[in-house]
């Protein structure tokens, strides 16, 4: 991961207000009309009781009529404008929530399968929501609350210095113990709250975890371990939230007593000058109405301070991983394909997950003819799964190269390459939603009639159309409500569809009863016909016609040949043949 500058990050949060700059605008307007009457007001107060009050002439009710009307309509401005800075500030905020969640979104499809395994879903979960929620907050509360504190608190001392400025000189005093106060516990919320966001993502990788393996739970009636762990990640949680909100308190209480000081000052100071006369009583009563006005701006700056921790916190954390750069994606000058035959040579290939680390795969070096039938076997974990992984480009090779046709893999765009080869697992994973919507995942502007005749190619036809709703039947989350056949048999019909060149079949069909894999098999060998096949196998039996068997070891490529070959070396495959024979 690159972090930018903080320039760089400057730029990035001010430009997701570019899309609405015209709300914006109008939103900022409002709420320095809001700012304005604010201050209005108690002149307004100070003319009645000073300039009408004090000349007891004729019109005099009229007059207090007359300014009574005219606070009545800042008022309803007043109103009016607040109830649009509420209403379509908000908006703006969500709609800004929603570009960003979009972005980062975007940016999580375009990350590798090496990322995603050194993450946890409830953490990548909680960016997308927690994170963007405070963000949103800030974009939209944030600049309201700064302009309109900012405008009155200034507003305030502005006219409190035409009132008196021995008084204005006393508040003044004030600031710069209040600043050193508020920077002090804003710098401990910040802490908090980072670490109350990163609790929370723990909270929901719990979650998800326990969720999505509920039957698992439930088998082992293992609800009370489950329940200990999300208790421990609550309770630490609990514990951050209370050092964020222990901040806070000291931080709004401060504020809050400084702004009482405040008032008991210029009453104290205000009345002794009064006895003075120095001062008199409308003008002490205005200087007080403006000290009352202070509890507002000070407010919404305490509050602007709240949201800035929490938002600027989310920001970064967003940041943090829309600054992982993918480290697989198309190299500059990247071309599409055009025809492909299905040719694949390995030459020299060796990978491994992380520098550092020991190599999975050691020197490989293969070539699939185009059309061909390959079977790839081995004890676990040698790197089956693995070698065929990097043929699609799901992780890059460390050393060596992976040609496609005489093309070197990495000079071809992702898409184009994806869209070659098609991959059926052991593990299927269906998304939630029909079995209609499940197959067209295969070729999304596929029509029902293709999607029926992919289905038919499957063997799958007949138990869809047995289902409640055929083809429109929910199967709920994953599958859940399918047996493992007929979900290995959907995710058939979805390479069918999808009718690539090249197939990967990753121990398609060893997790099936008899009955299953038999139906699974007629289908997979109807799906191979004329495509450049990789089979990985762990049970022998399954891929004896195989055109070719490649047998790997801890050191790379063992032998290869066809089974009868094979076993008449009495090598490595014969060893394993012999083996699960014998189980």
């Amino acid at each position: 991961m690159v972090k930018t500058s903080t320039l760089s990050r400057s730029k990035k949060f001010f430009s997701y207000y570019r899309p609405y700059r015209g709300l914006f605008l109008a939103d900022m307007l409002c709420a320095f009309v809001v700012a304005a009457i604010t201050l209005i007001l108690p002149l307004c107060a100070r003319f009645i009781t000073q300039n009408v009050l004090g000349e007891a002439a004729p019109g005099t009710l009229a007059r207090v009529y007359a300014m009574g009307g005219v606070m009545l309509a800042l008022v309803i401005l007043h109103t009016l404008c607040s109830l649009f800075v509420d209403y379509r500030g908000h908006m703006m905020g969500a709609l800004m929530e929603s570009d960003m969640r979009r972005e980062l979104f975007d940016h999580y499809q375009k990350l590798s399968f090496g990322f995603y395994d050194g993450q946890k879903t409830g953490q990548l979960m909680s960016r997308l929501t927690n994170d963007l929620l405070s963000l949103s907050e800030l974009y939209h509360h944030g600049p309201e609350d700064l302009a309109i504190g900012l405008v009155t608190l200034v507003g305030v001392f502005g006219i409190a210095l035409t009132i008196n400025v021995e008084l204005t000189v006393i508040v003044f005093l004030f600031v710069p113990v209040m600043t050193v106060y508020a920077l002090y516990f804003n710098r401990k919320m910040n802490a908090a709250i980072r670490r109350s966001l990163e609790h929370i993502g723990d909270i929901n990788a719990q979650v998800e975890d326990t969720l999505a393996g509920i039957r698992v739970v439930q088998s082992f009636t293992n609800e009370a371990v489950e329940r200990e762990k999300f208790a421990h990640e609550n309770r630490r949680f609990v514990e951050s939230r209370r050092d964020d909100y222990l901040s806070s308190s000291f931080f709004s209480a401060g504020m809050t007593a400084f702004t009482h000081l405040i008032t008991i000052a210029v009453i104290v100071f205000g009345a002794a000058r009064i006895v003075r006369t120095s001062l008199d009583l409308a003008d002490l009563l205005t200087y007080l109405l403006y000290v009352g006005i202070l509890v507002e701006p000070v407010r919404r700056l305490v509050n602007f301070a709240r949201l800035y921790q929490e938002g600027i916190t989310g920001f970064h954390r967003f940041m943090d991983i829309l600054e992982v750069v993918p480290d697989i994606r198309d190299a500059p000058g990247a071309v599409d394909l055009a025809q492909v035959r299905g040719e694949i040579e390995f030459q020299g290939v060796s990978f491994r997950y992380h520098d550092g680390q020991h190599d999975v795969i050691k020197n490989v070096s293969l070539t699939i003819r185009a059309g061909e039938y390959v079977a790839l076997v081995g004890s676990s974990g040698v790197g089956k799964t693995t070698l065929c992984a990097l043929i699609p480009r799901f992780y890059d090779v460390s050393e060596g190269a992976i040609l496609l046709d005489g093309r070197d893999i990495r000079t071809i765009r992702l898409r184009t390459l994806r869209q070659q080869i098609g991959v059926v697992q052991q593990d299927v994973y269906l998304f939630a939603g029909t079995v209609a919507d499940n197959i067209r995942y295969g070729r999304p502007d596929a029509s029902r009639a293709e999607i029926v005749e992919a289905a038919r190619q499957a063997n799958a036809h007949d138990f869809i159309m047995a289902l409640p709703h055929g083809y429109d039947t929910d199967i709920g989350q994953r599958g859940v409500r399918l047996s493992g056949g007929q979900k290995q048999r959907l995710s058939i019909a979805r390479v069918f569809l999808k009718d690539p060149p090249i197939l990967i079949l990753d121990e398609a069909t060893s997790a099936l009863d008899n009955e299953s894999e038999k139906a699974v098999r007629e289908s997979l060998e109807r799906l191979s016909r004329s495509r450049t096949t990789l089979v990985i196998a762990h049970r022998l039996s399954t891929v004896r016609n195989a055109q070719r068997i490649i047998v790997l070891t801890d050191n790379g490529i063992e032998e290869q040949g066809a089974h009868d070959e094979l076993i008449a070396r009495s090598g490595a495959y014969a060893s394993l043949y012999q083996m699960q024979l014998e189980i």
